[in-house]
């Protein structure tokens, strides 16, 4: 028996011109790889949940997810916008330790 492919399936939310996430992307084996292998390379937060891929696997590729998807989608979204917010603050944190302090420093000037 074959070991099952990886499947994978991308979204994309844009609350100014749909209603509902589409689905902007979606396949297995080597184009779930690619799809993956570009939300990474994009920055984009994987969520991996074999359940929910095969619901929304079965949305052809530019259609909104249906409303009985909302929920769940809507559960994945808020955790990956509270990672992203959380990455954001860290990140702004260890940027600003890593900038020289300045309130030590002897004024210099030149006239």
């Amino acid at each position: 028996m074959d070991a099952p492919r990886e499947k994978a399936v991308a979204l994309l939310y844009d609350e100014n011109s749909s209603a509902a996430p589409k689905v902007v992307a979606s396949g297995s084996g080597k184009i779930a790889e690619k799809i993956i292998a570009a939300a990474q390379e994009a920055g984009v937060h994987i969520q991996r949940d074999p359940n929910l891929v095969e619901l929304l696997a079965k949305v052809p590729v530019g259609e909104e997810i249906p409303t009985a998807l909302y929920t769940t989608v809507a559960e994945v979204l808020a955790f990956v916008y509270r990672v992203n917010e959380r990455y954001k603050e860290k990140r702004q944190r260890q940027e600003k330790a890593a900038m020289p302090q300045e309130k030590n420093r002897p004024m210099t000037g030149r006239s």
